[in-house]
């Protein structure tokens, strides 16, 4: 699993006064030599950020080149102003690359009601610019000037090989908390070298989005700004645009299956990042009807505060669990349900297991990985969501936040 910058790509982070600390870049530009096929996955909050409104009227698409990027500023709630920076900022930087105007996307992460600092993102753009590059330390800095409270840079990629041509994907994702779908807030960028059409594009992103980044949770807010696009630019091989066909058949299933692999991995960096957490928690739920029966429960049980709290105490307390499950609003029989934690079983056919509680309270205690497994007996289907514990830090952190 290679994290590279694939071809025709060139990428930069640089700070330009949005963040306090000159250290911290906090503007990202990714440039795509050619015009790339672009799709995106939004927010589906009624209040959205005017980056969000600005992508959605430009995506699908097979005309994006560059992605401007600010970390500070969400651009939320900013009226008719907002939106016209936003638009302000895609111009500014498909001029910085000498690309068509309409080729050009927005994403904004940071303190809501605010407006732009223009002057700041003007000579920003103008430094990414000169800036971009391939190189490792290049995609480094792109990723950490999408970054607001997370502690870590997430980057993740995936090399394959199709049409005896290697095909990169490469991703990098920003969040800590805020964290509720669909989507979890967060931004992301995943760059190919393959080649797609629009809506090849548009329908394995929205499907990869389904099975990672609409799967995490870390405190169920649901942001103004949670974004995802998906460039493809075709330039695998030589770094040249060919004139082959877009990915079909075969070749669309295998790029498919690595390209929510890769959305999975980036998904799961996201609350393993979470703010204050000191457990990223799996939730397996099994024997359901159908795969949105399972999401549904497997989501409260993510969203409940006892179950999250429990976790942080390492106390093994079912009860929260199955209760929580019982309040999903999906019908099942309770004496078919059976519950796994870490791997023992505490509950069975609707009654409780004796067990060694000092032995599990100490595999949550001694684990960041914990892993909740709850089978409703009621069908074949099954998912899994993924959240972190909820603590006192995290608290703190959020009563103190602005950007």
């Amino acid at each position: 699993m290679t994290v590279r910058v694939p071809q025709g790509y060139l990428v930069s982070g640089v700070h330009c006064g949005l963040k306090r600390d000159l250290r911290k870049p906090d503007l990202t530009l990714i440039y795509s030599k050619f015009p790339a096929t672009a799709a995106g996955v939004y927010t589906q909050n009624l209040v959205f950020a005017a980056p969000v409104q600005f992508d959605r009227e430009r995506t699908p698409n097979t005309r994006t080149q560059v992605v401007v990027i600010d970390s500070g500023n969400a651009n939320a709630c900013t009226g008719s102003r907002g939106y016209q920076d936003a638009c302000e900022m895609a111009r500014l930087a498909a001029a910085s690359v000498k690309a068509p105007e309409d080729s050009a996307l927005v994403l904004s992460t940071g303190v809501i009601g605010q407006y732009m600092p223009m002057d700041k993102i003007a000579s920003g753009i103008t430094a990414a610019a000169s800036q971009l590059g391939s190189n490792e330390e290049s995609l480094v800095r792109a990723a950490r000037g999408m970054m607001t409270t997370d502690t870590v840079y997430k980057l993740a990629g995936r090399t394959i090989s199709l049409r005896r041509r290697e095909i990169q994907l490469t991703g990098m994702v920003k969040g800590a908390a805020m964290m509720g779908p669909n989507l979890a807030t967060m931004l992301g960028l995943i760059m190919t070298d393959a080649k797609l059409d629009k809506r090849s594009a548009h329908s394995l992103l929205r499907e990869a989005v389904g099975e990672s980044f609409n799967c995490i949770n870390v405190d169920g807010h649901m942001s103004t700004n949670d974004s995802v696009l998906l460039l493809a630019n075709g330039a695998a091989g030589d770094g040249m645009r060919g004139d082959e066909e877009p990915l079909s058949g075969d070749d669309l299933e295998v790029f498919a299956r690595a390209l929510t692999d890769l959305c999975v991995e980036l998904a799961k960096k996201i609350p393993a990042d979470g703010e204050g957490m000191t457990h990223l928690i799996a939730i397996e739920v099994s024997g359901c009807r159908t795969r949105s029966d399972a999401l549904t429960v497997a989501k409260t049980i993510a969203n409940s505060p006892l179950v999250k709290t429990a976790i942080h105490g390492a106390d093994p307390n079912w009860g929260r669990i199955v209760s929580a499950a019982g309040y999903a609003g999906i019908p099942f029989d309770p004496s078919k349900v059976t519950l796994n934690l870490n791997g023992t079983r505490l509950y069975e056919s609707g009654e409780p297991v004796e067990f060694d509680s000092e032995a599990v309270s100490e595999s949550i205690r001694t684990n960041v990985d914990t892993v909740i497994e709850l089978s409703l007996g009621e069908g074949t289907a099954s998912g899994r969501f993924w959240t972190t514990d909820l603590t006192a830090e995290y608290i703190r952190l959020n009563a103190d936040y602005h950007t």
